[in-house]
């Protein structure tokens, strides 16, 4: 039927006076073109029709899997499959008399065989990554670095393939090509190579997943990680900024990563409050009175005092002067009233450490640090148990005759001129 439609073609040129040659070119271009049309034609057709058909099967179906495969164009792609075979099967006899045509169109088919294979198999590829990412064991996993190794392989084998197809060559004088010219790429492909191996690394040791809480001070990096592939992660700040890091910065740079402290009891509250070394003093029996007001400490005045007393009478220690013997401090007492106060708090957690303590001596004063866990992790929440802890722990100072260090304020400065004046 082809050769037939060709000659009808060929005799027409011939009896409009063209020349044989002429002829034989325009009949074989007049060809060629209605060809593609009619190729073109089915081709729409057939995807159109292919599509539809797996849209129907695929709303029938239980998994979700195949309605991914819709969204991936994997349809499409495979009815490309029939045209591309008639075109094989077309060529040779369209192109009979042109044996340099025939070779160089074949070799055209099994390039873009190839080509429809591997986007083909991206599609599946796609498919497959989106799919996993919407189950809960997968959100967390970093998919996209898997799917970008697998398509960098794909990519890979399909080049070399259409090598040897173009250059008649095997495959293996391609690949001994790139042995030669290994240096080059691994200069270009640098930052591609390093974010392949971090990504495995980081894979492989679980170093962050996808929605960890993760700090890099170097990348301005504070926020959720929502991306993870093969060269970046993506983390969106708490500012709702996005910012990007280079994989291998994962494992080349120290990062903090706030996933312990999420699946852990309790986030920590670590804060130190600057009392004038000057403020501390030994309590007299008549603070203690006044003291044992404050119920929460009330009872281990009481016991303490009582332990105290026994101590200094078996030792016969004269007590007219207080700094003799055993004695209780006004920072002694305090720091017993922020432990009592840290454990009857109800959002700290009484199953992780709470601990009063002091730090070494400063210029501003003796640091008194509370060291506590909130039972509430979520950040809005935290912030505010912490401030009604630390509120509360610096309104209490005054009732033990304790100060605060603060650095003098330019009122206080001219209180001090105005006095000197004075």
């Amino acid at each position: 039927m082809i050769e037939k439609w060709s000659r009808q073609i060929f005799d027409l040129l011939i009896s409009r006076g063209v020349s044989e040659t002429i002829a034989i070119y325009l009949n074989l271009l007049t060809n060629i073109i209605l060809l593609g049309i009619v190729i073109f034609i089915f081709d729409r057709f057939l995807r159109g029709l292919v599509i539809k058909a797996f849209k129907i099967f695929s709303n029938k179906t239980k998994t979700t899997f195949d309605d991914y495969l819709v969204k991936s164009k994997f349809p499409k792609y495979v009815a490309h499959i029939v045209p591309f075979i008639i075109i094989e099967q077309v060529i040779p006899y369209l192109l009979v008399d042109f044996p340099k045509f025939e070779r160089f169109f074949l070799k055209l088919t099994d390039v873009y065989l190839v080509f429809l294979i591997v986007w083909i198999l991206r599609s599946i590829l796609r498919s497959t990554r989106a799919f996993l990412k919407a189950q809960d064991n997968f959100k967390d996993k970093p998919i996209d670095s898997y799917s970008q190794i697998v398509m960098i392989i794909l990519w890979f084998f399909g080049i070399t393939v259409m090598f040897s197809v173009i250059s008649g060559e095997s495959a293996w004088k391609f690949l001994t090509t790139l042995g030669a010219a290994s240096a080059i790429l691994l200069f270009v492909f640098k930052d591609t190579i390093l974010g392949f191996v971090a990504s495995i690394s980081v894979s492989a040791n679980d170093m962050v997943r996808i929605g960890d809480w993760i700090t890099q001070e170097k990348y301005g990096a504070d926020g959720d990680v929502v991306e993870i592939n093969l060269t970046t992660v993506k983390v969106r700040n708490f500012d709702n900024t996005i910012t990007t890091i280079p994989t291998y910065a994962l494992i080349s740079d120290s990062f903090r990563n706030w996933r312990g402290m999420q699946e852990s009891g309790g986030r920590r509250i670590k804060r130190a409050l600057y009392l004038k070394v000057s403020s501390v003093k030994f309590l007299t029996p008549q603070d203690l009175k006044r003291l044992s007001k404050i119920q929460i400490i009330s009872q281990f005045i009481e016991h303490r005092q009582k332990d105290i007393d026994k101590f200094n009478s078996e030792n016969g220690y004269d007590k007219s002067l207080i700094v003799n013997g055993r004695n209780q401090t006004n920072l002694g007492l305090f720091r017993k009233y922020c432990d009592l106060y840290l454990n009857n708090h109800p959002a700290t957690n009484k199953d992780l450490m709470i601990m009063t303590r002091h730090l070494e001596p400063t210029p501003k004063g003796i640091p008194l640090e509370i060291y506590v866990f909130s039972s509430d992790k979520r950040w809005g929440n935290y912030e505010r148990i912490m401030a009604d802890i630390l509120e509360h722990l610096i309104a209490s100072v005054s009732y033990f005759e304790l100060e605060i260090f603060e650095l003098p304020t330019s009122k206080d400065l001219l209180s001090m001129s105005s006095s000197s004046h004075n």
